[in-house]
């Protein structure tokens, strides 16, 4: 059964963001290495329940938060959600050293991520 692995957002001012979710929830927030401004969120201690997540700095209208659900195939994932009725506003693309990724939008208009674990994706 596909679950919940990672919540994302954005914010205009991204150290700010962190600091305020440091602040408030005692969050561990670091900038990630790869190929885009982003940084993660680690919520609390391995094996207890939660996700961790991340933040993008805000490229336009705010999006609001975007779960992703981890998936074995995403573009079998794909093809369930457009035959479910959804739609894809972002095709399968890479995240460099982690997997793949696309972002669909459900019937009732929700958006969600679905994302393959792959290291060797680039």
């Amino acid at each position: 059964m596909a679950r919940p692995i990672h919540f994302e957002f954005e914010a205009d001012d991204p150290e700010r963001a962190a600091k305020f979710y440091r602040d408030v929830f005692g969050w561990k927030a670091e900038k990630w290495g790869g190929p885009v401004e982003y940084w993660l969120f680690t919520t609390g201690p391995e094996g207890e329940p939660g996700i961790d997540g991340g933040m993008a700095r805000r490229q336009g209208a705010p999006t609001g938060t975007i779960n992703t659900i981890g998936v074995d195939d995403v573009d079998a994932a794909i093809l369930k959600v457009l035959a479910s009725g959804g739609v894809i506003v972002a095709p399968k693309h890479a995240i460099p050293g982690v997997g793949w990724i696309a972002y669909c939008r459900d019937t009732e208009g929700n958006a969600f991520g679905v994302e393959q674990d792959d290291p060797a994706a680039h």
